[in-house]
């Protein structure tokens, strides 16, 4: 861009136009003839330069404004072609603003002296007193911040993440602050030290402080009234709105945060909603939600999270002061009014209910109810395999993935049964068999890790259990085989079965959405400590591959277990043996979703219809109900459930009749 210096002529009509400047020489434009028709009562020091006044905005209400500069303070600016500047009742400093903005009605906008603008901030998630800080920036996945707040058992690598984020940070510091194109920031207090980006929309902040909105045209940031925010990252399609404050947060990609909401030293990824309550050092994995006033979350780890509302958390018991953290799975959930003592750890897809003391591990029993009662703690494992409200959760997720930049920063698998979740269900059959072993099969009652487990739980645990794991394997085979030839031999069943890779043998772990072997997860972490991942962008890049290779890594996984729990060998298996495990397959399927089924009915029985047809009789009480909520038959879900069974009943025949050919 090429800047000019003003004609004396154009400096005489900026004075008449009520502006003054400290050295009319440092003000300089790229525009021509005309400009000064649209600057007026403004004040120069320091190099200010200015583009064009050619266009208009448009403005609610029907409102009209041409482009230009009007009362305003301007200290070492750069302002694009085509801004609305004014109204700043102090002044705008050191800000490099680009085209198409409008900044109206801000008391305060300025870089004071060097910034990096939230980028390497220390935020002491789940211990508040330090331990496991994490150095937010503008590139900050779930993964990496993951690996920053749980490895430090890896010190090397701890250092060596630290290390790129303060270069990052580094690299990005600079003494002028940056307004993109497009950016709306108005009817604001203070802006300090702030990076605000491409087609942001900022409108009446309270006050923000040493940050970045990372906005771009694909996914704009919006920022509401009253917001307070101070040492901050707000990454691209966010909202935060409605008096919420933060304070040492990184808020990653298409986030909700509203409604007074309070959140410090805090963590939130992809898709993650806060409203009205309160977070104080956690660290909320995709799509973690809270929604009500009395909720806090506090020193712990979620994903794929619902809390309700009054749930609490105590991560101290008044001795050595807030040391203990707590994690809930992903998929965990917590009824209303519900309560955890950290430390404990809940498994995935569990519900807890009630008030717990007792520093609960149920890691290895996922899918499971815990329930207080007399205050006891009781584990009720598995059951939640059967509930609609799961497999609604587990539909629902991908739909409300609101990330529109094309650049997503987490990798997030939706997948209900994975092998993180299947492994942890066969350790469950081995520890519940233990267990029935141990103390007897006639026990009323069985102890496990500060739990109680009744008979008839443990028992169905085991078949919830065996079922669900025979459906992932069999769904596995199947998906497989599905380009089987009809009439193969068992030599071209056994080689199409034969893993493409060695890669998913052994252990797998969820990093905050992303379910990948451990041998992978290794293999970065050398690779980081070594210097060979030497970027941060290269680190997110290898978790994009693992995420991209999930099924073909799956099936490795998969394949290790036939032997294990079908008690066949793969190497040698027939087509014989396929169709024994695929009439499972087709068993277990049909009668998870026949139990689905009856979940769902549930829901149009008598006592659910309570509270409707409140003036008339039990036909106008039935009628009414089916006006709001439909009928059980038409239902959408129930209709799902009907033809997934119809679906997944002729795959397995058709298999079957290939095998038979």
């Amino acid at each position: 861009m090429t800047y000019r210096n003003l004609t004396a002529e154009e400096v005489e009509i900026l004075k008449a136009a009520g502006c003054r400047a400290e050295d009319w020489s440092k003000v300089t434009t790229s525009a021509g003839e005309g400009v000064t028709s649209h600057i007026k009562r403004v004040v120069f020091s320091g190099e200010v330069r200015f583009g064009c006044f050619d266009t208009r905005f448009s403005l609610p209400g029907g409102i009209s404004k041409h482009s230009g500069l009007y009362d305003v303070s301007l200290h070492n600016v750069t302002i694009g072609d085509n801004c609305l500047i004014e109204k700043v009742s102090n002044y705008v400093a050191n800000y490099d603003i680009g085209d198409g903005s409008l900044v109206a009605n801000v008391d305060l906008l300025v870089t004071d002296g060097l910034s990096s603008f939230g980028n390497g901030v220390e935020v002491s998630v789940l211990n508040e007193t330090g331990g496991r800080e994490v150095l937010i920036h503008e590139k900050l996945s779930a993964q990496i911040a993951y690996m920053m707040a749980m490895y430090r058992h890896r010190p090397a690598l701890i250092e060596k993440l630290n290390a790129l984020s303060k270069a990052y940070a580094k690299k990005h510091s600079s003494d002028r602050g940056t307004i993109g194109k497009g950016v709306i920031l108005r009817n604001t207090r203070s802006v300090e030290n702030v990076r605000i980006g491409d087609y942001a929309v900022v409108v009446g902040a309270g006050r923000l402080r040493n940050g970045s909105i990372v906005s771009n045209a694909s996914a704009p940031v919006h920022i509401g009234y009253g917001v307070v925010a101070e040492d901050f990252i707000i990454s691209s399609g966010s909202k935060v709105e409605d008096n919420t404050t933060l304070s040492k947060c990184f808020v990653g990609q298409a986030c909700t945060l509203g409604h007074g909401y309070s959140a410090s030293d805090s963590l939130f990824f992809s898709n993650c909603q806060g409203e009205n309550g309160e977070a104080c050092a956690i660290f909320a994995g995709p799509f973690t939600v809270t929604h009500h006033k009395s909720t806090l979350l506090i020193a712990g780890m979620f994903s794929f999270m619902d809390a309700g509302s009054g749930s609490n958390q105590s991560n101290h018991m008044y001795k050595l002061g807030p040391i203990h953290q707590g994690t809930l799975e992903r998929g965990a959930k917590t009824a209303s009014d519900s309560y955890i003592l950290w430390p404990s750890r809940i498994g995935a897809f569990s519900l807890v209910m009630g008030r717990h003391v007792t520093h609960s591990d149920t890691t290895n029993l996922p899918f499971s109810y815990l329930i207080e009662q007399q205050n006891t703690t009781y584990l009720v494992p598995g059951v939640n395999l059967r509930s609609v409200g799961t497999i609604r959760d587990a539909q629902k997720w991908p739909r409300r993935d609101k990330r529109t930049d094309p650049e997503k920063l987490d990798c997030i698998n939706y997948n209900l049964l994975s092998p993180y979740t299947i492994q942890k269900m066969i350790k469950g059959l081995k520890l519940l068999g233990n267990l029935q072993y141990s103390s007897g099969e006639l026990s009323d009652v069985y102890s496990y890790h500060s739990t109680k487990i009744r008979n008839t739980s443990l028992r169905n645990g085991i078949g919830y259990y065996r079922t669900a794991v025979t459906k992932f394997l069999g769904n596995s085979i199947i998906k497989k085989l599905e380009n089987l030839p009809a009439g193969a031999s068992d030599e071209l069943i056994r080689q199409t079965l034969r893993p493409e890779t060695e890669i998913g043998h052994g252990q797998w772990a969820d990093l905050s959405g992303l379910i990948a072997p451990m041998s992978e997860i290794e293999r970065v972490i050398s690779e980081i400590e070594n210097g060979t991942l030497g970027r941060l962008g290269d680190i997110n890049d290898e978790f994009r591959k693992m995420h991209a290779n999930y099924y073909t890594y799956e099936w490795t996984w998969a394949y290790d277990r036939i032997q294990e729990f079908f008690e066949i060998a793969p190497e040698t298996i027939t087509a014989k043996e396929v169709k024994e495990i695929v009439l499972k397959w087709e068993d277990a399927v049909i009668g998870l979703d026949n139990m689905l089924y009856e979940d769902a009915r549930k829901e149009f029985n008598l006592a659910s219809m309570t509270g409707f047809g409140a003036d008339g009789s039990r036909e106008d009480k039935e009628r009414d109900f089916e006006e709001v909520r439909g009928d059980f038959e038409s239902n959408s879900f129930v209709t799902a459930v009907l033809e997934h069974i119809r679906v997944k009943k002729a795959l397995g025949d058709e298999l079957i009749g290939r095998l038979d050919a």
